[in-house]
C-alpha cells in the first residue's frame, strides 16, 4: 500500500508532516476497515483531487507553524469538498490556513492531558464523556478557531483543543487520537470516517493480499525470486504472499549468521518448511559475520555491517541459483523479498521529514551497491496487521504468533563488540528468560522481552563467597500493539526473581540482572 499502489477503493489520504506517527494514523484508519494511503505534505490540491479521496487526515509533526520553512498545506485542499481532520500540527496548520489564530505561548503539553468537551452534540466527539484523558505533544496552541467553526474542547493550557464545521465537513483536534493513550482516540477517528465522511467499513486484510499478489506478479514476471527468511513472522508472511503470487519461482534463504538465539535454526527449518512447502536453503555464515563485526562497538556501524553481510550472502546464494537456473533453462534471480515493516522504515528515516532514530539492517543498513530489486509486500504494514494476513494465508500459529526478534539478532543486544564468547553468554541468559516466561504463561502478555548484555560494563558481586567482577544482563519486557509505542510489562516479582536467580547461578560471567522500566518513547524497544 505505497503511494504507487493501485486500488479499486478510493482512499483516505494521510498527509504526512514528518510525524513519527503518520503511518500509525493510517493504521488506525485501516482498523476502522477503511483503506488509507500516506502522501507528503507537499502534495497539491490538484494532486489530491486526482486520487479521488473520500477523506483527508492531516498528521502531526515536529515543527512549529512559526518556524521558517515550516511545512504548510495547500489552502485549496479545503475547497475540494472532501472531509478533513487535522491532528496536532495538522490541526494548527489547518487553523492558520483557514484564518484562525495559533499562539506561540511557550506552554507545553506532553503526555497524558485531561480535556473538557463543550456540552452538546457534535459529529466528531459524539458518544464521549465530557471529561477524558488524551495524549498531547505540542508547544503552540490554537487560540482562536476559524470563522464559522465551533469549539468542541479545551484543556488547562489550550483554549481550543478541538473544533469543527459540519457545514464544510472540516474538523480538528490538538491531541493524538491515533495513540492508544488517548482514551477515546479511536472513537474520534471512527466518528470522522463513518459519521462525518460517511465512509463504509468494507476494507480488510483480504484486500491487502489480493492487491499485493497482483502487484508482485506485475513486478516479478517470470524471474526467480529469493527471500531472506529469518524465521520471524514478518519474513514468513512476506514469503507466503510472494509464494501465493509466483509459486515455485520463490526460493527462501535462511542465513545462520551466528547471531541467533538457542535452537532457533532448528525451529525455523522445521516449522516453516513443514507448514508451507516452500523450498528453503540454509547458509552457514557465522564466521563471515563475526569476522566483519570484529572490533566494532558502534551500534549504527554494527547494523550497517550486518545489513551488508546479509546482502553479500544473498548474492552468493543467488549466484548458485543462477547456475542451477541455467541448467534448467529458467531465468536469473533478480528480486529479493524482505519482510520490511513500516516501523523499520520510519525509524531508519524513511518518512517525510522523519529523523533517523536507528538504521534497520534491511532499510538504512542496505549497501549502496545492492544488485537486487526489492520486493517488500509488508513495507507499509504494522505487526498486528501482518499477523492477521498470515492467519488469512493459513500459516500456523507457531509462526504467526512468534514474538518479534530483530534481523541483526543478538548482534544488537550486545552493547559492545560482538564475539563468540559474548554470544554464547547472551544466548544462555536469553534461553533462561524465554523458558521462564513461557513456563509462567506470560508469552501472550508481552510483545517481546529483549535480553541485553552490557559487555562493556562490569560490576562487583559476591558469588560462592568470593568477589566477582561480572557483566550485567538487562531484561526489557515490553507490551505493544504496533512497535511505534510501547510500555514496559509489569511482570510478577516471583518470575523476575526466578529468571535473575537462574541467570546468575547458571551463566558464568554474569553477576547482576537488571530490569528496564522505560516506555517508548523516550526509549526504543531494542537498546541498539
Amino acid at each position: 500500500m505505497t503511494e504507487a499502489t493501485e486500488t479499486a477503493q478510493s482512499p483516505v489520504l494521510v498527509v504526512d508532516f514528518g510525524a513519527q506517527y503518520a503511518q500509525l494514523i493510517a493504521r488506525r484508519v485501516r482498523e476502522a476497515n477503511v483503506y488509507s494511503e500516506i502522501v507528503p505534505h507537499t502534495i497539491t490540491a490538484a494532486e489530491i483531487a486526482a486520487k479521488n479521496p473520500v477523506g483527508i487526515v492531516l498528521s502531526g509533526g515536529p515543527s512549529s507553524v512559526y518556524e521558517e520553512g515550516a511545512p504548510s498545506i495547500d489552502p485549496a485542499i479545503f475547497e475540494l469538498e472532501v472531509p478533513v481532520l487535522g491532528i496536532c500540527y495538522g490541526f494548527q496548520a489547518m487553523a492558520k490556513a483557514l484564518g484562525g489564530e495559533v499562539a506561540h505561548t511557550g506552554q507545553r503539553e506532553y503526555g497524558a492531558t485531561d480535556v473538557t468537551l463543550v456540552p452538546g452534540e457534535s459529529t466528531l466527539l459524539s458518544g464521549q464523556p465530557l471529561e477524558q484523558t488524551t495524549w498531547m505533544s505540542h508547544g503552540d496552541s490554537v487560540s482562536k478557531a476559524p470563522e464559522g467553526f465551533d469549539v468542541l474542547a479545551s484543556s488547562a493550557s489550550t483554549p481550543v483543543a478541538a473544533f469543527s464545521s459540519d457545514a464544510r465537513r472540516l474538523y480538528g483536534v490538538q491531541w493524538h487520537p491515533e495513540v492508544k493513550h488517548s482514551s477515546y482516540g479511536q472513537a474520534v477517528l471512527e466518528n470522522f470516517l463513518h459519521r462525518a465522511a460517511g465512509i463504509p467499513a468494507d476494507w480488510n486484510s483480504g484486500n491487502v493480499i489480493a492487491e499485493q499478489v497482483e502487484r508482485i506478479r506485475a513486478q516479478v514476471g517470470d524471474s526467480r525470486v529469493i527471500c531472506g527468511l529469518s524465521g520471524g513472522v514478518d519474513s514468513a508472511v512476506a514469503a507466503a504472499i510472494v509464494h501465493k503470487a509466483v509459486g515455485d519461482q520463490l526460493v527462501c534463504v535462511f542465513v545462520d549468521h551466528g547471531l541467533l538465539r538457542a535452537d532457533e535454526r532448528r525451529q525455523v527449518e522445521e516449522d516453516y518448511v513443514a507448514s508451507t512447502g516452500v523450498r528453503l536453503v540454509t547458509i552457514d555464515a557465522e564466521q563471515q559475520f563475526l569476522d566483519a563485526l570484529a572490533g566494532v562497538s558502534d551500534p549504527e556501524q554494527k547494523r550497517k555491517i550486518i545489513g551488508r553481510e546479509f546482502i553479500r550472502t544473498f548474492e552468493a546464494a543467488a549466484e548458485a541459483l543462477v547456475l542451477e537456473a541455467a541448467a534448467e533453462g529458467d531465468s536469473a534471480v533478480k528480486f529479493l523479498v524482505q519482510g520490511t515493516l513500516y516501523p523499520d522504515v520510519v525509524e531508519s528515516g524513511g518518512g517525510t521529514g522523519t529523523a533517523n532514530i536507528k538504521s534497520h539492517h534491511n532499510v538504512g543498513g542496505l549497501p549502496e551497491d545492492l544488485q537486487f530489486e526489492l520486493v517488500e509486500p509488508l513495507r507499509t504494514l504494522f505487526k498486528d496487521e501482518v499477523r492477521a494476513i498470515g492467519r488469512e494465508l493459513g500459516l500456523p500459529e507457531v509462526i504467526v504468533g512468534r514474538q518479534p526478534f530483530p534481523g541483526p539478532g543478538l548482534g544488537i543486544r550486545i552493547v559492545g563488540e560482538v564475539t563468540h564468547d559474548r554470544l554464547e553468554l547472551l544466548r544462555a541468559a536469553d534461553a533462561i528468560a524465554r523458558a521462564e516466561l513461557t513456563a509462567a504463561g506470560l508469552d501472550d502478555e508481552i510483545w517481546q522481552c529483549p535480553v541485553v548484555l552490557l559487555a562493556d560494563v562490569r560490576s562487583v558481586g559476591v558469588q560462592g563467597d568470593g568477589r566477582t567482577y561480572g557483566h550485567p544482563i538487562v531484561l526489557r519486557p515490553v507490551s505493544s500493539e504496533d512497535a511505534m509505542t510501547a510500555d514496559w510489562t509489569r511482570l510478577p516479582y516471583d518470575v523476575l526473581a526466578k529468571i535473575s536467580n537462574r541467570i546468575t547461578n547458571e551463566v558464568a560471567g554474569v553477576n547482576r540482572v537488571v530490569l528496564d522500566v522505560t516506555s517508548k518513547p523516550p526509549g526504543t524497544i531494542e537498546w541498539e
